[in-house]
């Protein structure tokens, strides 16, 4: 395997995740529920691994801008754009899912 250095390690890490940012925000029609039954996580979880790293460098971020981040828009937009209602078997997935810190 090639040998990265840090500075590497770190700018490849940043491009890998702004990719997936943006293929989250052009597959609008996965829905975050869809995610999170399938995957684990969802657009949301993202948005708090980022404040939570913003946090620990010192700089405060909302809930909200966190979200804007990574939807592109303020989160009520996103949702009112493109969230739709999910089916009972969805929901029931989820909490049978649910990871402890949702």
């Amino acid at each position: 395997m090639t040998k990265l250095s840090q500075d590497q390690q770190r700018d490849f890490e940043a491009a890998a995740f702004r990719r997936l940012v943006d293929h989250l925000r052009q597959r609008t029609d996965v829905q975050n529920i869809d995610l999170m039954n399938l995957a684990g996580f969802c657009r949301n979880c993202l948005s708090n691994w980022y404040r939570e790293a913003a946090g620990a460098e010192g700089v405060d971020l909302s809930k909200d801008q966190s979200r804007e981040i990574i939807y592109g828009m303020p989160y009520a937009d996103w949702q009112a754009l493109h969230q739709t209602e999910a089916s009972d078997t969805k929901k029931a997935a989820f909490e049978v899912n649910r990871p402890k810190d949702h």
